[in-house]
């Protein structure tokens, strides 16, 4: 399952059995560790995840900020809660790759607002995805 990390929401993507494609899944809003971890097992549980893949927001230069320091911390959470294989991504260019997917498909704004992290969680698994079929990782 790809997760796309914001302050206010969680976009998640899962693939198929084959690792071939990833598929835009639920955006999840944001509260206390407690609940966003019953709304992931939830996920987790129904698609019979087998490990996780989160975005690490880098920023233009490689380097790492304070989103990035948010998101390892999430991740420390994540393999407390779930012990999954854990691979962080770097997202630096998925959210602007969502976007432009979405207004090719027309797709208005208000519906950009509201499935712009479930796209970019997308497109977080599938780099993921082309790179391990590729024999890289």
């Amino acid at each position: 399952m790809g997760l796309d990390l914001g302050t206010k929401t969680i976009g998640t993507a899962t693939c198929d059995a084959g690792w071939r494609f990833a598929t835009n899944g639920n955006v999840i809003g944001r509260s206390k560790w407690g609940k966003d971890r019953g709304k992931l097992d939830a996920l987790i549980q129904e698609r019979s995840v087998k490990g996780l893949i989160l975005g690490l927001p880098r920023n233009m230069d490689g380097t790492e900020g304070p989103r990035a320091q948010a998101s390892r911390a999430f991740a420390c959470n994540l393999d407390e809660a779930f012990g999954l294989p854990l691979l962080l991504w770097d997202e630096r260019w998925s959210t602007q790759e969502a976007e432009a997917a979405m207004i090719g498909q027309d797709m208005s704004r208000a519906k950009r607002a509201k499935a712009i992290d479930a796209h970019a969680a997308a497109i977080i698994l599938q780099g993921a995805i082309d790179r391990m079929a590729g024999g890289i990782l």
